[in-house]
């Protein structure tokens, strides 16, 4: 019968008597595993920060921009001309079946005034259904209402970076601000939102209804004239229709023949996002991957290593033989002298991953999410490496000639 506990008490000691190779045989392990768990971290924080960017623009969201004007025979890019109207808005959602509700979006940067303190941001004339479409929530206060943006009233909500830098720990709500020398009350305050996977602050802006904007703040170059159009599409499933139904229509109302170009740019963005998605994810399990190498080279070097050590202890083996233990007695030694390694190296990889990506996190800015599986699998790939790898050797030590190998010098 096989004696396991004093197998691995010898294993024990026979690593003991050579703990600096010991060591640097385990160095592969460590940092294979600590390679594994630090980009899994750094990726799956990638993948996480695109989702939540996802959340944040709402669901089943197409956007429809303005066309591109031409200078020169030099074309300038979707959204430079000015070719979309709140009618056209409207119309969208009334007459284009897979339509849920559509958001008007007309935009500018000006000077943000509460008693002496001022901040520079992004302000956006919008409708309710924007904070719908988008999903966003309120943290206090209201939204303003569509008789408000029927009547251009001068009401606003402001993002959490907004009421940080004017009213500090001061409620806003009830507060007049002044935006281009117009007063302004602050009806509401958004929750926060965060960065966007591009860095912008989602929260450093203003939202005034857009009749106010178009009319108080940036005034048109045409009566009506905005600049982006959110859609939502009722059902994920009714985003083709959606995009075929708004195209149709706006061809129809802005008289663009079969055979000439398009106004206008009808984008999914909600699709867009999700591709970035699946490609951080894939490098995340790329970067995994790569990452894995190391296991394997570190478990050829424990193989490297148990082989020197078979040949090194030839007459052990053959005195364990010669005093009775079996091939398999010999065969588990090695094997479990190469899973001590491995996974004692997996522990102090698991360590180092940690701490690495805790440090990459803190020095580099970079959020990194520790993942428990990804622990759990490094530290289990380890311990396979070790079987694995110390397999060759301990059969080939169970092989020696008993004889033979008390003869060996």
């Amino acid at each position: 019968m096989i004696n396991i506990p004093s197998i691995v008490s010898i294993s024990f000691r026979a690593l003991r008597v050579n703990k600096m190779r010991s060591a640097l045989t385990m160095l592969g392990i460590v940092i294979g595993v600590g390679a594994v768990i630090a980009m899994i971290a750094v990726g799956t924080a990638a993948s996480n920060k695109i989702s939540e960017f996802i959340s944040s623009i709402g669901s089943n969201i197409l956007m429809v921009l303005p066309g591109a004007t031409s200078a020169g025979g030099v074309r300038m890019g979707a959204g430079t001309q000015s070719t979309l109207t709140l009618n056209d808005a409207d119309a969208v959602e009334k007459e284009c079946p897979a339509v849920a509700r559509v958001a008007p979006v007309l935009s500018g940067v000006a000077q943000v005034v509460y008693g002496s303190q001022n901040w520079s941001t992004g302000i956006t004339g919008t409708t309710p259904d924007m904070f719908i479409a988008r999903e966003w929530k309120i943290d206090s206060g209201r939204v303003f209402t569509d008789q408000e943006v029927r009547s251009a009233a001068k009401v606003c909500l402001l993002g959490q970076t907004v009421v940080d830098n004017l009213f500090g720990a001061l409620d806003p709500v009830g507060q007049v601000i002044r935006i281009k020398n117009v007063p302004f009350m602050v009806v509401g305050v958004l929750e926060a939102k965060g960065q966007d996977p591009g860095g912008h602050d989602q929260d450093d802006a203003v939202y005034v209804p857009v009749t106010t904007a178009q009319k108080k703040l940036f005034g048109t170059a045409f009566p009506g004239m905005i600049r982006i159009m959110y859609v939502q599409a009722r059902e994920l499933a009714d985003m083709s229709a959606a995009e075929r139904q708004i195209t149709d229509l706006l061809k129809q109302r802005h008289h663009i023949g079969p055979h000439q170009e398009n106004d206008f740019t009808v984008r999914n963005i909600t699709q867009i996002l999700q591709a970035r998605e699946q490609s951080a994810n894939m490098m995340t399990i790329l970067l995994g991957a790569i990452a894995s190498v190391s296991l394997l080279v570190g478990g050829i070097g424990i193989m490297n290593i148990m082989l020197v050590s078979v040949t090194e202890r030839t007459r052990e083996i053959g005195i364990r033989m010669a005093v009775g233990a079996k091939t398999w007695d010999i065969r588990l030694q090695f094997i479990i002298e190469s899973l001590i390694l491995s996974l004692i190296g997996g522990i102090a990889g698991i360590v180092v991953g940690v701490s690495s990506s805790e440090l990459l996190s803190a020095l580099a800015g970079w959020d990194t999410i520790i993942s428990p599986f990804a622990i759990i699998l490094a530290f289990g790939f380890s311990g396979l490496v070790g079987m694995f790898f110390g397999f060759y050797p301990a059969y080939k030590a169970s092989l020696l000639d008993p004889i033979e190998a008390l003869r060996y010098e």
